[in-house]
């Protein structure tokens, strides 16, 4: 039942990178594009986010062992520091998103829409993934 539902929510998640233009590179792209043709419709899918999970995400992180549901544990972050691996971090996040106007979900949805230039894009991210992991090893 748990895969089930799994299956179930992850598509209602696709669908609605779809119908919000999330998974649309060039949507994106205008959102980001502040000083030229900036769309600022995916801002008001950003806000609604936040208050979907705003409730829910508070209740976990008030709780000591936090659990899914069906009882399993929710790992959460230990660090919470503003450090020079965050903002590394979210710089080359932001720049990647910059670039190719693409989140790593929405990557997925466009190739479950027959978009298969999206491939490279998942194969850099999973070779940043695996960099990363390389890297952060050598470090801990």
């Amino acid at each position: 039942m748990k895969n089930i539902l799994a299956f179930v929510f992850g598509g209602l998640f696709s669908m609605g990178l779809i119908v919000s233009g999330m998974s649309n590179p060039e949507k994106v792209l205008n959102f980001l594009d502040i000083f030229g043709q900036w769309d600022p419709s995916l801002a008001f899918v950003m806000l609604g986010a936040i208050a979907v999970a705003f409730i829910p995400f508070q209740k976990v992180v008030h709780q000591n062992e936090p659990k899914t549901l069906y009882g399993e544990a929710i790992n959460l972050p230990k660090n919470n520091a503003i450090d020079s691996n965050l903002l590394i971090g979210s710089l080359i996040f932001g720049v990647g998103w910059g670039i190719a106007g693409i989140c790593p979900a929405p990557s997925l949805t466009l190739i479950g829409l027959g978009y298969y230039q999206m491939i490279y894009f998942i194969i850099a991210m999973f070779a940043g993934l695996l960099i990363h992991r390389q890297w952060a090893g050598r470090n801990s």
